[in-house]
């Protein structure tokens, strides 16, 4: 039989078919009694072969969320849409939105090893303040107006001139538009690009986000294994052009959890792949300023010319978290379509968070602001590798980025150590939840920027010891 190929690939492609109609019945697109479509009109639509469709279809029927009539095709029964209760709790839908990374981040934790965000202490505060007042002065009025749905024309127009200067990006400022953070620049591009049971490739692992974003919109992610030499792309193309992939998330520099950057020589090459097979590479470029020896190369979006990279750029991470700053490129007509979806989402990030970053972005201020915080982000970096370095542990030294991807030892169970280290109010995230196959379980990502110093290395003196009891 033949399988699906992604998250699910250890799961028949007729189960793929099966949740993707029982989600679409439980969304309340079909309602009890509504018939269905035909089997041959679903496998068009799925893009599967016909036999698939009934199998799931015959599935349904056995399990009581259709029935059939004879000659006549499948309906909806009216008990699908009531939860079940099955003497043990009521069973909540299969159709619902996940975000583990979420969950674990949202549980207090003295030790915060799970989250990819910096010391505060480590931010410009006095200096933001400075600029606060700046802006109530040079704009009175900005409490009282909207933004434009693509953004403040001032910034953006700073914003290309910083993209064409320090990354050699040729794009206009209509070619920009300002979200409220990199997620949801994610969340616009899926909306428009996806639909049910699309594919989509992204790296392995990755940010576990960006996948639970795509699952929402019913696609199908296929793993695309990131290595310290970058991609294989003999199988990047093989994956392309047996799949056609809508899009081709990534995170290619300083990546999210591994820490790799992604050669030059490769990224022209994939801009090539992509305009041959037609399909959008997502570049999420979070990191970019956070290195520590040599810049990074290029972003791929400085080699595209047909409008098949969408390029993400984030400030959010070293510049202010609060303000929430995110600036897309894209080429027209893609940004038509992606300032019509930002308009539905929520008409225009805040225009004060926007007049706020322009001003504290442009000045020498921020310059200085970022030497001292990649050295202090590298101190960082090196405690948690001294620290580890005793466990016996496994990594690779990022050359950028915030976070560490460890490899623990085969005798201990990550599940276990998890659970003991919430006890003792360390968190960090297990390698599973950044899997797409969710099968990494002998890795962790430790992010080393969140915690202080002295937090650090006593947190991680704590996990490695508390390893050893396991």
């Amino acid at each position: 039989m033949k399988k699906a190929v992604g998250m699910e690939q250890t799961h028949p492609l007729f189960r793929q078919v099966y949740e993707f109609i029982l989600n679409r019945i439980e969304r309340g697109e079909w309602r009890a009694h509504d018939k269905l479509p035909s089997i041959r009109l679903l496998a068009d639509e799925t893009k599967v072969h016909r036999l698939t469709v009934f199998k799931a279809y015959r599935a349904l029927a056995e399990h009581g969320k259709v029935y059939v009539k004879d000659k006549s095709g499948y309906y909806v029964s009216p008990d699908s849409l009531l939860p079940l209760d099955t003497g043990e709790g009521t069973v909540v839908s299969s159709y619902q939105l996940t975000n583990p990374l979420s969950d674990i981040q949202r549980i207090p934790a003295k030790y915060q090893f799970s989250q990819a965000l910096i010391d505060p202490n480590l931010l410009p505060n006095l200096f933001l303040s400075d600029y606060v007042k700046k802006v109530f002065d040079l704009y009175p009025k900005v409490m009282g107006t909207y933004s434009s749905v693509q953004g403040d024309e001032e910034l953006r127009e700073t914003l290309s001139q910083h993209f064409r200067q320090h990354h050699r990006l040729q794009l206009s400022a209509m070619e920009l538009l300002i979200t409220s953070g990199a997620q949801q620049a994610i969340n616009l591009v899926a909306r428009i690009l996806l639909g049910p049971m699309d594919t989509v490739l992204v790296e392995r692992p990755t940010y576990s986000v960006a996948m639970d974003i795509f699952r929402r919109e019913g696609a199908r992610l296929i793993p695309v294994e990131i290595t310290a030499q970058g991609y294989d792309l003999e199988k990047v193309e093989t994956l392309m052009r047996k799949h056609k992939p809508r899009m081709f998330y990534m995170n290619p520099t300083h990546h999210n959890p591994t820490g790799y950057s992604v050669p030059a020589r490769q990224r022209k090459l994939l801009v090539e792949l992509a305009e041959r097979y037609r399909c959008m590479l997502v570049e999420d470029d979070p990191f970019r300023d956070m290195y520590f020896a040599e810049e990074p190369p290029t972003p791929l979006f400085a080699y595209d010319t047909e409008g098949w990279v969408i390029y993400i750029s984030s400030f959010s991470k070293y510049v202010a978290p609060g303000l929430r700053i995110c600036a897309v490129a894209c080429r027209f007509p893609f940004m038509e379509r992606l300032i019509t979806a930002k308009s539905l989402a929520d008409n225009g990030t805040p225009l004060l968070n926007q007049k706020i970053f322009l001003h504290y972005y442009t000045s020498p201020r921020l310059q200085q602001h970022l030497g001292k915080l990649r050295t202090a982000l590298q101190v960082h970096k090196e405690i948690m590798e001294e620290e580890l370095a005793a466990a016996g542990w496994e990594w690779t030294a990022p050359q950028g980025g915030l976070n560490l991807w460890v490899k623990l030892p085969s005798t201990l169970s990550v599940e276990v150590l998890f659970r003991k280290s919430m006890e003792q109010s360390i968190a960090f995230v297990p390698g599973e939840i950044l899997d797409p196959l969710g099968e990494m379980k002998s890795w962790i990502r430790l992010s080393y920027s969140f915690a202080s110093e002295a937090v650090l290395r006593e947190g991680m003196q704590r996990l490695t010891a508390l390893s050893r009891t396991l």
